[in-house]
């Protein structure tokens, strides 16, 4: 099995490509050890000292480190767990871990708008953050402001204030009326 890796925007993250699916559809955020026990793989990878955050993507592992590691000294342990963890046969996610890679639902008057936006960011948006090894998701809509949440790589990421405001922002603005600003969200 051959891993390859790629930097990311964000340099505390790194984007593992196993070369096979990881999860067959959508994403999993495991931003914490705690929340990775119910992943086989992201608690494989949780067991690597400096690792904080785990999160997969359909053909990748992107993992977030801490800064007072160097990416040299547990790059070697990440990969061996990756390697590990698709060698052994176990599943990525444990039976109750739950898929993450939605949207948050929205109900009332301002449907057709929310609709509008989560098929801009399904088809514009999340297929060029993943290419950076993140995901952003729909959280919100209110009196004209997009509330976005964004995990893997994009999650903490010097870049992502550029992204939101002068990327997601400007395109939804441009093509949904309604819109006029997008704020990131903690979850």
């Amino acid at each position: 099995m051959f891993i390859q890796t790629e930097s990311t925007p964000n340099p505390a993250t790194l984007k593992f490509l196993p070369g096979q699916p990881v999860l067959e559809a959508g994403t999993a955020d495991f931003p914490t050890a705690e929340a990775g026990e119910k992943s086989p793989l992201a608690k494989r990878i949780f067991a690597v000292a400096g690792v904080t955050g785990v999160f997969f993507g359909n053909d990748f592992v992107t993992v977030t480190k801490s800064e007072d590691v160097q990416w040299d000294h547990i790059k070697p342990a990440i990969l061996g767990a990756v390697m590990e963890h698709f060698q052994s046969g176990q599943p990525v996610l444990g039976e109750d871990a739950v898929d993450g890679s939605g949207h948050a639902e929205h109900f009332g008057e301002d449907a057709e708008v929310v609709n509008q936006i989560k098929d801009l960011l399904d088809t514009r948006v999340r297929p060029a953050v993943a290419q950076d090894g993140g995901d952003i998701t729909f959280h919100g809509f209110d009196r004209g402001v997009v509330y976005l949440h964004m995990q893997g790589a994009c999650a903490g990421c010097p870049s992502s204030t550029l992204t939101l405001k002068m990327g997601i922002e400007n395109l939804l603005r441009h093509y949904i009326p309604e819109v006029t600003e997008v704020r990131p969200v903690a979850v």
